[in-house]
């Protein structure tokens, strides 16, 4: 079991250090836009469509990394003064209850929506825009699966510590 965590939170780590580079796609494309806009009196829709899906990838692919890194917001008035055992017991209880069914349903109430997307092959209203907006859309799901995996990789983790003789 230890290799198949080891392997999803590599997975995890490759795409929230590939998902950081669209930081610095979306600085250049709106550079970009701003030049071609203010400088040449020109739109680019489509570059502009680009630097907002990219934004998205960010948000929603990289949401597992993030959460492998402890980096989201957390209110830790009391978490961290606890003990290390309680702050497992926290984190495993909050991710068992919380984190992956709300991700279970988040997926569930969106996948229709994808989906029909992806059957209509929606694209931009925009003139010039891109015709991909059902990818955008899969960003979703994205965010779900991406937390979901290193969702049970916590569990995994905390459960370890909790419930294996000298973990803790």
């Amino acid at each position: 079991m230890g290799k198949i965590i080891q392997l999803l939170e590599g997975l995890g780590e490759f795409v929230g250090r590939l998902v950081g580079w669209f930081t610095l796609a979306m600085v250049i494309l709106t550079l970009a836009v701003v030049l071609l806009r203010y400088g040449f009196s020109t739109g680019a829709t489509a570059m502009q469509e680009t630097a907002l899906y990219l934004h998205g990838a960010v948000f929603t692919l990289a949401a597992g990394f993030t959460l492998k890194r402890e980096a989201h917001v957390r209110v830790d008035v009391f978490y961290r003064q606890f003990s290390e055992r309680s702050r497992h017991w926290v984190d495993f209880i909050g991710t068992l209850v919380f984190l992956l069914p709300l991700c279970i349903a988040i997926f569930y109430f969106c996948l229709d929506y994808v989906l029909r997307s992806w059957r209509i092959q929606e694209a931009s209203i925009e003139a010039g825009g891109l015709p991909f907006v059902y990818l955008q859309k899969t960003l979703l799901l994205g965010l779900c699966i991406s937390l979901i995996i290193q969702g049970l990789c916590e569990l995994y983790r905390h459960g370890k510590a909790l419930f294996y003789k000298g973990a803790c």
